[in-house]
């Protein structure tokens, strides 16, 4: 029983880093594959202009001091209700994100290689990612349909970014002849190697009002500050497995030491000493939760693991980290340690006399 307890601990510890890990590899991935240091929205929610910014901002903003590049960039949704109301997970998502930009634009999204052509401006062609063409089974040459309009698929990338490679990309002009604007949803901003990215989206912010700026490194600081209140959670809820667990190991070796009390005292009777006792009962104790240390990194293994193939999550990828592991580890020494001390210095503190009528 103490086993189990600190094997659930452990098993939490474990599942839980590498499901952060792997949420952190993969946010990591998305910002890196990203070429834009600055992303430029309309936070507005008033008039018919709300959430949208014109294209001539997408010209001042290219031709500010410090910017290399800027391109508008229109996003759609594409949802398919067949797949909504589906129950098979294997039928692909129910929504897409369809992003309209012009084709000298799309290395500030990360897209440098296609497999086949790339779009022209005014065309009715698309390239697709890599995950939308697996999930959806779609091929170059095939035709799909966006916003009730068929578009050839011309080419097929792959950025290595979860959001980019799941959408489709289509010329900016057609797609804004599609959903009737002539405006872009967001900017996304190329800077120089020796600018501060913070002055200039700083600066935007002032020159336009409702604008709101962000830089990569702000995007990363978010995410990390997410990702580190999970880290916490998974600490707090491990701790609690851990307690009940070092309790456990605590009460054993007790019940244990009370147990073999006539053996101890046959021990000291014959020559062992109080440390060597000692030694021996915190030995047990360590070997004990060390069996609890690898039990419940397997299971720690294999439950996420299960369960992303169970529930068909795609996309997505453990991360596999020596920290996870070290800390697991770590935190089963240090519960045997403590677990084993007051059992350890009570058998080794049994006068032989007394232990030898023990029954």
């Amino acid at each position: 029983m103490s086993i189990i307890g600190i094997a659930i601990g452990i098993t939490t510890i474990v599942a839980l880093g590498l499901i952060t890990t792997g949420m952190e590899d993969s946010v990591q991935t998305s910002l890196n594959d990203v070429a834009a240091e600055i992303t430029v929205s309309n936070s507005s929610t008033v008039g018919t202009n709300a959430g949208m910014i014109s294209t001539e901002v997408v010209d001042e903003i290219r031709n500010r001091s410090g910017v290399i590049d800027a391109a508008g960039e229109l996003t759609a949704t594409e949802m398919d209700m067949d797949r909504l109301m589906s129950q098979d997970s294997d039928s692909g998502r129910s929504f897409t994100n369809i992003l309209g930009l012009d084709p000298d634009k799309l290395y500030m999204v990360g897209i440098k290689d296609v497999d086949g052509d790339v779009y022209e401006n005014g065309s009715r062609d698309a390239i697709i990612g890599a995950q939308y063409a697996e999930l959806n089974n779609v091929s170059k040459g095939d035709n799909i349909t966006i916003q009730n309009r068929e578009f050839n698929v011309v080419g097929i990338f792959e950025t290595g970014s979860s959001f980019v490679d799941s959408g489709i990309f289509v010329p900016l002009d057609t797609l804004q002849n599609i959903t009737d604007t002539d405006k872009v949803s967001s900017v996304i901003v190329k800077t120089g190697e020796d600018v501060n990215d913070t002055e200039i989206s700083d600066k935007i912010e002032e020159d336009y009002d409702d604008f709101m700026a962000i830089t990569s490194e702000e995007m990363s600081s978010i995410a990390g500050n997410v990702l580190g209140i999970l880290d916490t959670a998974t600490l707090a809820v491990s701790a609690l497995a851990i307690i009940v667990g070092a309790i456990g190991i605590i009460n054993t070796m007790v019940m244990s030491v009370y147990e073999r009390t006539k053996e101890i005292g046959v021990l000291k009777s014959v020559g062992w000493k109080s440390r060597k006792i000692l030694t021996m009962i915190l030995g047990e104790t360590l070997v004990l939760t060390t069996i609890s240390g690898i039990v419940g990194s397997i299971f720690g293994i294999l439950i996420p693991e299960v369960g992303l193939r169970l529930f068909n999550v795609e996309n997505f990828a453990l991360g596999y980290s020596p920290k996870t592991f070290i800390l697991a580890f770590g935190i089963t020494i240090i519960v045997g340690i403590i677990g084993g001390i007051y059992p350890a210095y009570k058998a080794s503190k049994l006068a032989p006399t007394e232990a030898l009528r023990y029954e």
